[in-house]
């Protein structure tokens, strides 16, 4: 499979190999290559009874990319991090002239040229941050969250600036001192804001749910929840945000009818898989034709929907009661939608059958 590739791809290269027992206990060599959807940063090279993924796996943990501004007295460092992965978009650096030991005229003129180049300086670096993180497309932001650092007080001056964009200074989530400039103080200001990153989720969780629980609150008839309602309202194009709980553990099977050849959709949580009632209609065995997670599947396909996905955790206590009551699927509504409409639609389509 290596012959394929004249060269490691952008993101990297994943190659798995091994021999592995099918599901009816014969062995089978599986060789499986591709290029990550992100950039990977790890290096590994392992042989083991299992395929390892937990480097992939992190890449799936987060999407929210956070800026970076390294400005010290020797030059300025732009970058993103998202998730695992850092990226240096760009970095200058700067001559300033120190500060003079002559006195008289000469003093208040060598003050003056250092002050002017100063500022030209903060200027560039303003400039540069509207360049890399504002998107010429939408003219928002880019990026999730932005932090400052460096070894003097240029970053706190950049952040005070007028010449700062104030789309740029409304994402300042923190400004950290580091010991150097560049990449080695890039490095450091991810260290040191580690736990503020962390909490962006966090934050962003707490107020999606807490826009969700407003409009049920107020009964604005802006809201679905339960898998089937939130279905039907994405079929309806209703949806404009949808909800998901990210270990939601429901599958999506489509049977078909032996009898009949009629094929059906269901979505069946592990205890209600364990009940083979619900894979019979009318005494007649329901085939499985195909079985998905349904998280996988609404992953796959809500862009065809024409909303938004979010996925939220447990672990704040809005994920939590989302989670436990209301199933761990829902969405916010672009406009009202009478879900009773959907089950009304559901009896005469049995009634019909019926006949």
């Amino acid at each position: 499979r290596l012959k394929l590739y004249n060269r490691v791809p952008p993101n990297g290269l994943v190659l798995y190999t091994g021999t592995i027992v099918n599901d009816e206990g014969k062995e089978k060599k599986v060789t499986i290559d591709f290029e990550p959807f992100k950039p990977i940063n790890n290096t590994l090279y392992l042989c083991d009874n299992k395929f390892h993924t937990e480097a992939l796996n992190e890449l799936l943990e987060s999407d929210d990319k956070f800026g970076f501004i390294v400005m010290d007295g020797n030059g300025t460092l732009f970058g993103t991090l998202s998730g695992n992965t850092r990226e240096v978009l760009h970095k200058f650096s700067v001559d300033l002239p120190k500060k003079h030991g002559r006195g008289g005229q000469s003093a208040l003129r060598f003050a003056r040229l250092r002050m002017e180049k100063r500022h030209n300086y903060v200027r560039k670096t303003a400039e540069l941050a509207t360049q890399y993180y504002i998107n010429p497309a939408t003219s928002q932001p880019n990026v999730s969250g932005l932090i400052l650092a460096g070894s003097a007080d240029f970053k706190t001056e950049l952040s005070q600036s007028d010449m700062f964009d104030p789309r740029l200074a409304a994402k300042i989530l923190n400004v950290v001192d580091v010991s150097y400039g560049g990449e080695n103080g890039f490095n450091q200001a991810i260290e040191l804001s580690s736990e503020i990153l962390a909490n962006v989720k966090f934050i962003q969780e707490k107020r999606l749910i807490g826009k969700y629980f407003e409009e049920i609150s107020q009964d604005t008839g802006k809201y679905v929840f339960g898998v089937e309602d939130t279905l039907n309202a994405l079929d309806s194009g209703a949806v404009e945000t949808l909800i998901v709980w990210e270990n939601l553990d429901i599958n999506r099977y489509v049977l078909k009818n032996s009898t009949t050849g009629e094929t059906v959709i269901k979505h069946l949580n592990k205890e209600q898989e364990a009940n083979t009632e619900n894979f019979k209609v009318d005494n007649n065995d329901l085939d499985v034709e195909d079985k998905m997670s349904l998280l996988e599947w609404l992953a796959n396909e809500y862009k065809r929907f024409g909303c938004a996905l979010e996925f939220v955790t447990n672990k704040s206590q809005e994920g939590s009661q989302f989670c436990r009551g209301f199933g761990g699927v829902g969405g916010i509504l672009r406009y009202q939608l009478d879900m009773t409409a959907f089950d009304e639609d559901l009896d005469v389509y049995d009634d019909d059958e019926s006949e």
